[in-house]
């Protein structure tokens, strides 16, 4: 009997019939995280799932890779975009952030 772990859905992957992102999972994963911590870190899905999600990307890692990096560069596009669209919101920012460490 074979189960299905992961389901493309919306431009993406995610653990099957739930709304956690593969990225989610691979990302913990790739810091080191065990599945049983990242099973705690996700309570919503099963250690079998993660166990599933990890088994999906090391058996489709380039093509997860490829796709993590798409999302890597889209994500920088649109915090550039928004940093040029709002340079003096980002400037009280910065200024707050060092002031932070100021005091």
């Amino acid at each position: 009997m074979s189960k299905e772990y992961i389901e493309q859905r919306d431009g993406g992957y995610w653990i099957a019939e739930s709304r956690i992102s593969l990225d989610s999972i691979v990302y913990a994963f790739l810091r080191g995280a065990s599945p049983e911590s990242i099973a705690h870190s996700f309570p919503l899905i099963t250690l079998e799932q993660v166990y599933g999600a990890i088994t999906f990307y090391l058996s489709n890692q380039a093509e997860i890779d490829e796709y993590l990096l798409q999302g890597e560069a889209e994500f920088e596009a649109l915090r550039k975009a928004t940093r040029e669209a709002n340079p003096l919101l980002y400037k009280k920012l910065e200024e707050a952030r060092q002031q932070r460490f100021i005091e």
